[in-house]
């Protein structure tokens, strides 16, 4: 009898952790099929290739690594390297759950492989564009100065890219908040979690970011923005972010524009962002060298076009 009562017990706790792990194991095989189903239906495999995937995750193992650095600095932790292996996979797992994150490190990886893809078959420099060397070189008071720190701080995305890095300082201000009480949940109790986020927020300035400036410089062009819509002349970057605001989009679904599977919304944003069919077709060729943009673009108001983009679920998923 006493056997029995010190055996029941026990095995209900195997059955509890059995069933624990069935159910996240059914978790994993549920999430694995769409994704798999995605990855073979894809038309655009560089979107996904090995290379990106693994620069993604080396992204967010880079900020985890920063966020517990500021914990260790924190709580005076005389080496900060010494901190648990299991701490930075643990907070990678939860950064990799905000979507969002991921989807603009997938972005900013897409736009990296991209600057270096148009530097080697069209030579055009990654970090200093004309038009970046033109505003250096501007009499306005404050635009040389801002133009250097753009392209300072093109360069140091360019090097963090090839090291698989991206400093906490570049993500836009609701990401590093969401990344910011990632640390401070998994830091739960621990005073260090607080005093780290405290430290980290009086740090923070997206105006000093690299998409902070150049949005910053577009502004400052006004009328003259549109010399920022050529991407010969003013680079993928600047031209990127140009684009985006000249379309009221999302400046990481801009980039994913540029992808092979999505010449017509391609055409549809340099459209509505006032460019004509020759203008785009010099763009088709930049990017899209063996295709041919729609014919009649010019037969469609920037305004039309405007709608088109706007009506997309893409658009409206990408806006909630």
């Amino acid at each position: 009898m006493s056997d029995e009562i010190t055996l029941a017990p026990r095995i209900d706790d195997v059955e509890a952790r059995l069933r624990e792990r069935l159910l996240a194991g059914d978790a994993v095989l549920a999430d694995a099929r769409p994704v798999l189903r995605h990855l073979l239906t894809c038309r655009d495999a560089a979107m996904f290739s090995d290379e990106v995937l693994a620069r993604v995750r080396g992204a967010v193992h880079h900020l985890a690594r920063q966020l517990l650095f500021a914990r260790a600095i924190a709580g005076a932790v005389s080496d900060p390297s010494e901190m648990p292996d299991a701490w930075e996979a643990d907070l990678a797992a939860r950064l990799m759950d905000d979507t969002r994150l991921l989807a603009h490190l997938h972005s900013l990886t897409l736009e990296a492989m991209l600057t270096e893809l148009l530097h080697q078959r069209s030579n055009f420099d990654p970090v200093l564009s004309p038009l970046l060397q033109e505003l250096a070189a501007s009499p306005e008071d404050g635009v040389p100065a801002l133009a250097m720190r753009t392209v300072a701080a093109q360069a140091r995305f360019m090097q963090a890219h090839r090291r698989m890095e991206l400093p906490l300082g570049e993500l836009p201000g609701d990401l590093f908040h969401s990344a910011v009480l990632a640390m401070r949940n998994q830091a739960g109790d621990d005073a260090s979690g607080a005093l780290a986020e405290a430290a980290l927020r009086r740090q923070f300035d997206e105006a000093q970011s690299r998409l902070g400036l150049m949005t910053r410089l577009v502004m400052w062009l006004g009328r003259k923005a549109p010399r920022a819509l050529a991407v010969d002349h003013a680079g993928l970057a600047l031209f990127t972010t140009a684009l985006a605001m000249a379309t009221a989009q999302d400046r990481g679904l801009i980039v994913q524009t540029f992808g092979e599977g999505q010449k017509a919304r391609f055409a549809l944003c340099l459209r509505a962002a006032g460019l004509g069919q020759d203008k785009v077709q010099q763009h088709f060729l930049y990017f899209h060298p063996d295709a041919t943009p729609p014919e009649d673009l010019d037969w469609i108001t920037p305004d039309h076009a405007s709608t088109l983009l706007a009506s997309s679920s893409l658009a409206k998923t990408d806006a909630a």
